[in-house]
């Protein structure tokens, strides 16, 4: 294979191969690589500016028999520790949240042994009845396929439920890497991917817009990374014209600390800054059809997510005024809203407030600025 070939053929946004993504990822220098996503970055995101979101990331529960070896939040069912969140708690979160400016929660939680659709329907129709201006992002493909064994039951028929009750979009959560080799050595009580994959069909055939994301760092070979990067690629080829499909995609670096992939293992997280811009703008070379990359700087820092708009990254996430699953292996990064501009700014680029679809939002004329606790 010819390097220089295939970076031409990127910017032309053909369908790279899983061979050819590899071939680049060992073969080409991380500034052309760089080069190519910037440039690709400025013809899908023609604006020049950098996205950014507030909003709050609240577990239903944290109650699950998956038994992920990368999850230090969960616990198994009758722990003293466990909860399932409750009403007057989503009130004080929900309403804490709009002082700060968001208009959204990420609801995710466990798979509960206990929990089918009539929970999460009538939880988000109590949260909508409640605040109907919130937006809820909601669950993720383990989540929908864990209902819908619970229920016996389609993912079709569980997602239409969610929808008409309340549920605005669904988070790319649970992808990790979607090889079923790697799944079983790090998620085995999860969905496999092509499960995963299935489930983000039947959204996108429902006009329901979702994210795709991707844990890295782990167990995984550099095959199976792309791999992952084709099927995701392959399902949002598959969505009906009109409809969003996976709007962002998101790839972060395995959280380590304290997580049983590491104590029995020895799999730490060695991913560098380097293999992470790397890795961000090969996920814009090899994903021409999703819009929006995501530079993870809850994982990687501020220097590092800054680099990243300029190598394919248009998109900063969400400042998370609570986040607490990839807190609890390690990830030490906040920002407040004004932090998350300043850095924006810093990288050269526009900031610009928007909402889960990419819609823009103005900044609320009266923004509480958040005091950053934990």
């Amino acid at each position: 294979m010819n390097t220089a070939d295939l970076l031409q053929r990127a910017l032309h946004f053909d369908f790279l191969s899983l061979e050819e993504g590899v071939h680049l990822y060992h073969h080409a220098d991380t500034a052309s690589l760089m080069f190519v996503a910037n440039e690709l970055r400025k013809i899908q995101v023609p604006s020049g500016k950098v996205t950014w979101q507030i909003d709050r990331n609240v577990n239903t529960t944290n109650v699950c028999i998956a038994n992920c070896k990368f999850c230090n939040f969960f616990r198994r069912p009758g722990h003293d520790e466990s909860y399932i969140t409750d009403i007057e708690t989503y009130k004080v979160k929900i309403e804490e949240t709009f002082r700060l400016g968001g208009d959204q929660l990420l609801l995710q939680g466990g798979h509960h042994p206990d929990l089918g659709l009539a929970f999460y329907a009538d939880l988000f129709k109590k949260l909508k009845e409640l605040y109907p201006d919130l937006k809820l992002h909601a669950l993720g493909p383990p989540e929908i396929a864990h209902v819908a064994k619970l229920e016996g039951i389609t993912h079709t028929e569980v997602l239409k439920a969610l929808k008409e009750a309340g549920m605005d979009s669904l988070p790319g959560a649970g992808a990790e890497i979607l090889n079923d080799r790697v799944r079983r050595l790090i998620s085995k009580g999860k969905c496999g991917g092509q499960e995963w994959l299935d489930v983000m069909r039947a959204c996108h055939q429902l006009d329901i817009t979702t994210s795709a994301t991707m844990m890295f760092g782990h167990v995984e070979t550099i095959e199976e990374r792309f791999e992952h990067l084709v099927w995701i690629r392959q399902v949002q080829s598959e969505k009906p014209a009109d409809a969003n499909g996976f709007l962002a995609f998101i790839p972060w670096p395995f959280q380590d600390d304290g997580t049983l992939l590491k104590r029995l293992r020895g799999i730490s997280n060695n991913v560098t800054a380097d293999e992470y811009i790397r890795m961000i703008a090969l996920s814009r070379i090899m994903l021409p059809n999703i819009k929006n990359i995501q530079a993870s700087w809850l994982t990687v820092g501020k220097a590092t997510a800054q680099l990243c708009l300029h190598a394919g990254a248009n998109d900063f996430g969400s400042i998370m005024i609570e986040e607490n699953v990839v807190s609890a292996a390690g990830a030490p990064h906040r920002f407040t809203a004004n932090g998350i501009q300043q850095s924006i700014k810093a990288a050269g680029f526009e900031p610009q407030l928007r909402g889960q679809k990419y819609n823009y939002r103005d900044l609320p004329e009266h923004l509480e600025e958040q005091v950053i606790m934990y």
